[in-house]
């Protein structure tokens, strides 16, 4: 039955174009489709499960989120807003950790399974958005560059929310495109449901809802059909937001207290970025934040393809632009608070989406090269890139510590902690938990104090950490053996701590600093 909507069919897509990696003229008939999407998947989890043994958790807040699951584990229960057990991050992503947690009792994979399946399974909406856009054959090259993106290979292993952000948003992206093509408005509701879902994982996500609320009022000719898919795809986006904003206005005051939270988070680094290399240098670096991170994570050849394939399509194929916004007017607007107003700090995570949206380009940027044989060569060299780059990345940063290792570790496929760090965590692991005892864990400025006590094997019961209120409670119920020290950590401004030497008193008990340990951590025991 025809649509009684007004709204036109999206304009015709350009014909007579020969195949990419073709030089036949004819156009080859497209494959089994659930043949692809379980290629596809395949090889999104191949790389995946090879990194799984040996990333670590430690970007993106995932020990943090995992700790937060365990709580929630503890005494599940509706979480309502920022202090009933969320704090700056979004409860669905607590949720997902703590269902594995049930499930998986070895915390330090639970919330990394989590991340591995919602990752290989973003490659689905990936193609789906692709080859709705433009062809199979875009798709499947969508598919395969992603599946050796290299910062969501360590996304995708590590307990972080990303890889379940960017999967809900490719779904949503996904669907509009559905609903847009076949000029129906059902894919639109549901792309508005899974946004809910989206906004529940990240707040970066609350962004899209005006967005492309935006995006659709002005998508075709039709101005009515062009507001009712704007009011009511809106409509049908707010309902986590408002229940949400309402936990939070019952609780702390304000309908916006996490994303304040958050902002504020940015605001110092902000403040401290400037403090260290200054207003011009800090402008600069932030000014090429975003088109950097494609260069480095998606490999220079697939973001430029990426990036020529989208301005392309936004001269040649208008029916695209709303995807195009989708990536630039994100970008633009923190690159605009970063640069000109100087009160955020850009995180490579913080980019995933907007650099997903690239993707789909690629194969349209490819057919911008003139001649078959100009064509050929670009994507075997995109293809080499696409593989070497993130490989070399991940070897420079596994398991090293270094000024350039650490600027590049959170974009790199292998996520791993500093190495003096985890040589403490296995310490404390097979000889103080294998063996019963405690340990005191000092507070440390940069919170390598979570990932410690994350690594060490110790329940809580038997630790006395400093950043905890209760951390004299447990220091007389532990009676700890050891006691972990952090080069400018807080314990030693303790009015019942002293240092003196390789001595540290702490409420009259002396612990003797062991040798074999590397700073900025040094480990005591008990006289």
């Amino acid at each position: 039955m025809s649509s009684a909507s007004t709204v036109p069919a999206a304009p015709p897509r350009p014909s007579g174009v020969t195949p990419t990696l073709s030089a036949a003229p004819e156009v080859t008939p497209e494959p089994n489709t659930r043949l692809l999407l379980i290629l596809l998947l395949a090889a999104a989890l191949l790389p995946r499960l090879l990194l799984m043994p040996f990333n670590e958790n430690f970007y993106g807040d995932a020990v943090a989120r995992t700790e937060l699951a365990e709580r929630w584990v503890r005494q599940p229960h509706l979480i309502t807003s920022y202090g009933d057990g969320a704090y700056q991050f979004g409860p669905l992503h607590l949720y997902a950790v703590g269902a594995a947690l049930k499930g998986v009792p070895d915390k330090a994979l639970a919330g990394r399974l989590v991340s591995l399946l919602f990752g290989v399974l973003s490659v689905v909406p990936l193609f789906l958005l692709t080859r709705r856009l433009f062809d199979w054959r875009a798709g499947v090259w969508a598919g395969l560059a992603f599946c050796v993106w290299g910062m969501h290979l360590q996304m995708s292993t590590t307990a972080a929310s990303e890889a379940l952000s960017l999967f809900f948003m490719l779904w949503v992206f996904a669907l509009i495109a559905e609903g847009l093509d076949e000029n129906r408005l059902g894919p639109l509701f549901g792309a508005a449901a899974v946004l809910n879902l989206a906004c529940a994982t990240r707040y970066d996500a609350w962004m899209f809802m005006p967005l492309l609320c935006g995006a659709l009022l002005f998508w075709g000719g039709d101005r009515v059909a062009g507001f009712t898919r704007a009011v009511s795809f809106g409509l049908l986006c707010l309902p986590f937001p408002l229940l949400w904003m309402q936990g939070n206005e019952m609780a702390h005051g304000d309908p916006f207290f996490p994303i304040h939270a958050v902002e504020q988070f940015h605001a110092d680094w902000a403040r401290a970025g400037l403090a260290r290399v200054g207003a011009w240098r800090y402008r600069l670096e932030n000014l090429g934040f975003w088109p950097g991170v494609a260069l480095l994570t998606l490999s220079p050849g697939v973001a430029v393809l990426g990036m020529v394939g989208m301005w392309r399509s936004w001269r040649e194929r208008p029916d695209t632009r709303w995807l195009v916004l989708a990536a630039v007017v994100p970008a633009a607007y923190f690159t605009f608070r970063a640069v000109v107003l100087l009160d955020f700090q850009p995180l490579g995570r913080f980019t995933v989406t907007e650099v997903a949206v690239l993707l789909p380009f690629v194969v349209p940027g490819l057919e911008a090269w003139r001649g078959a044989g100009a064509r050929k060569a670009m994507a075997g060299v995109s293809s080499v890139l696409a593989v070497a780059v993130p490989l070399a990345l991940g070897l420079f940063t596994f398991r090293a510590d270094g000024r350039w290792q650490d600027s590049f570790r959170p974009m790199s496929p292998t996520s791993t902690n500093p190495v003096p760090l985890m040589q403490v965590a296995r310490f404390l692991r097979e000889e103080v938990a294998a063996r019963g005892g405690a340990a005191v864990v000092d507070q440390d400025p940069s919170y390598l104090d979570l990932q410690l006590a994350f690594f060490s094997g110790l329940p809580d019961e038997r630790l006395a950490r400093v950043r905890w209120e209760t951390f004299r409670k447990h220091l007389r119920e532990a009676r700890p053996e050891y006691l972990v020290r952090f080069d400018n950590g807080t314990l030693v401004n303790d009015p019942g701590a002293k240092l003196e030497g390789r001595t540290l008193t702490l409420d009259g008990v002396a612990y003797e600093e062991l040798d074999g340990f590397s700073a900025p951590l040094h480990v005591h025991r008990r006289r």
